[in-house]
């Protein structure tokens, strides 16, 4: 059983982000870059399931610009078999990312796909169910647990109300949730081992996707600052502030 792990470059999550000086992204010049901490858990959970024999290969791909190598020999550090990187200096939208994750399944044919549940960038949340939409495969998202059988796997996901339990048939995309597992620490020999696994680079035009941009960023701007709390002698005084000075009751 192949398995294709998708996983993103994004900012380091312990750097506090800034927005660029003319409003139009966040700033990310001399910044600790990483995996997407979410995806880290997709290749946690691909190498055990390996471990567990359940899969024979595992497969990282990530799109963007080629410093992305970085965050693969990362995940071949893992534990991963190879990497694929599509090559490209723009920033992706979801439903590129997806139609170009869609041509490597077909070019890849993996039985199952595991991506992170979202990116901690943009927040987006859609690749995941964009992919198995475009598929036609079933998807199980944020999902917390995953028992790999031979033609089906059952999914133990996160939703509003609790947990829910589903089981789908294979080939399925799967979107990791963060209570999934604790990805390993990656030792010192593991990450001389993964500069010799193959990298292969590709670029939009071999996979056939085009780049078309469908969305704009009209400004990307700070939250405004909270003002300092204060505190009341009794509740009489809350009720006071609450009526007259917030209007809330």
């Amino acid at each position: 059983m192949k398995i294709l792990v998708a996983v993103k470059r994004v900012v380091d999550y312990n750097v506090k982000v800034y927005p660029k000086a003319d409003g139009s992204g966040v700033e990310i010049a001399n910044v600790k870059m990483s995996m997407n901490p979410f995806d880290e858990i997709a290749v946690e959970e691909a190498v055990r399931q390996k471990e567990l024999g359940k899969a024979t290969e595992i497969v990282v791909a990530s799109i963007g610009v080629s410093q992305c190598q970085e965050v693969l020999r990362a995940a071949l550090a893992m534990g991963a078999d190879r990497a694929i990187l599509v090559e490209t200096d723009a920033a992706p939208e979801p439903l590129v990312v997806a139609k170009l994750l869609k041509a490597l399944v077909e070019r890849e044919q993996p039985n199952l796909v595991i991506l992170g549940k979202q990116a901690i960038d943009d927040d987006c949340n859609q690749t995941g169910q964009m992919l198995a939409a475009l598929l036609g495969w079933g998807q199980g998202a944020f999902a917390s647990k995953l028992t790999l059988g031979e033609q089906e796997i059952e999914v133990i996901r996160e939703i509003d109300g609790g947990l829910e339990t589903v089981a789908l048939k294979l080939p399925a995309v799967i979107t990791a949730d963060l209570r999934l597992n604790e990805p390993r620490y990656v030792k010192l020999p593991n990450i001389m081992k993964a500069k010799k696994k193959p990298l292969a680079t590709l670029n939009p035009g071999d996979l056939g996707v085009v780049l078309a941009t469908q969305l704009t960023t009209l400004k990307v701007a700070e939250p405004p600052k909270r003002e300092a709390g204060i505190k009341v002698a009794d509740a009489a005084e809350l009720v006071a502030k609450l009526r007259n000075d917030v209007k809330v009751i």
